[in-house]
């Protein structure tokens, strides 16, 4: 068991080379993956389903010993990416479909990838992980919201049922997740340590159906989405250190707020852009996934290496 607990923490931190080889397997073979799309939003209720059973009381204690982290933390999540998003979207006049699929990956939650780069980083994984389960508690409602706002101009967008999307496959799975933690304890404590295996293999099949689904798209599209995704990446981390330095945090608090402002739930986005748009508007969340796990974990060893000075 410890060996298989080893193997999956080692897939975890090896995270974006398994999405960059499966992503170039389903772009050379993709009607192998084609079959996967079926079964994106089960995928991500795993994901989510493990989230529940690693949350517990001291991640919402963090909450209200550190409202004002906490809140600058949220606010930048679904204030700033989505604002960030949309401008390059009408600053580049990307086409309708890959602006919508920008802004949706602006409008997600943090992801748990984030909570392990703010530890790497040596920031205040407390923090990250409070602000992660609060974005995400507030998804569903959140979430619709901003994209309703942000993305009619291009598509008609139902908040309703995109409403009903992300408490289906985010809000019931972590409920679920946590009343398992609550009634089987020692079952759940020994599942914790193979989640990250779980998450990863969910993660990479939902980017291999999108890329496998959208490889047309990609080929003519490919590149400007990359960049465009390295853009909001990027913005994200700069607007989350430098607003959390402006509001006078400390130096661990504002490495843990600019990754978690940066990192997103691409698959959430990719969930709901399959799920409610189109195979190319899912393409940014795809993308994302595989980006902010390279430029996350070289953000993270640049300040851990800084901390050793």
């Amino acid at each position: 068991m410890q060996a298989f607990i080893k193997f999956s923490h080692f897939i975890g931190k090896t995270f974006a080379i398994w999405v960059l080889l499966v992503a170039v397997i389903a772009f050379l073979l993709p009607e192998q993956f084609l079959w996967i799309g079926n079964y994106i939003s089960i995928l991500l209720g795993i994901i989510m389903f493990g989230m529940g059973m690693t949350l517990s009381v001291h991640d919402f204690r963090e909450v209200a010993r550190q409202p004002k982290s906490v809140a600058i933390g949220v606010v930048l999540q679904f204030l700033f990416m989505p604002l960030i998003a949309y401008g390059l979207a009408k600053g580049l006049n990307l086409p309708p479909e890959i602006s919508i699929g920008v802004i949706l990956v602006g409008a997600c939650p943090g992801g748990t990838a984030s909570n392990v780069m703010t530890f790497l980083a040596k920031g205040n994984t407390a923090l990250s992980v409070a602000i992660t389960s609060v974005s995400t508690l507030l998804a569903p409602l959140l979430t619709p919201a901003i994209i309703y706002f942000l993305a009619q101009e291009w598509l008609q967008v139902s908040a309703s049922s995109m409403f009903m999307s992300v408490v289906k496959i985010v809000l019931l799975p972590i409920v679920l997740g946590l009343i398992v933690q609550l009634f089987l304890k020692e079952q759940a404590k020994k599942t914790v340590d193979i989640m990250p295996l779980v998450s990863v293999v969910a993660i990479v099949l939902i980017v291999a159906a999108v890329v496998a689904v959208s490889k047309d798209k990609i080929i003519e599209s490919g590149l400007l989405i990359f960049a465009v995704v390295i853009l909001h990446n990027g913005f994200g981390y700069l607007v989350g250190f430098f607003i959390a330095k402006l509001f006078r945090l400390t130096y661990t608090d504002q490495k843990a707020v600019s990754i978690e402002v940066g990192m997103q739930n691409s698959g959430l986005g990719a969930a709901l852009a399959a799920a409610h748009f189109s195979p190319l508007a899912a393409v940014p969340s795809a993308i994302f996934s595989f980006w902010h796990n390279i430029s996350g974990p070289i953000l993270a060893t640049y300040w851990a290496q800084k901390a050793k000075k």
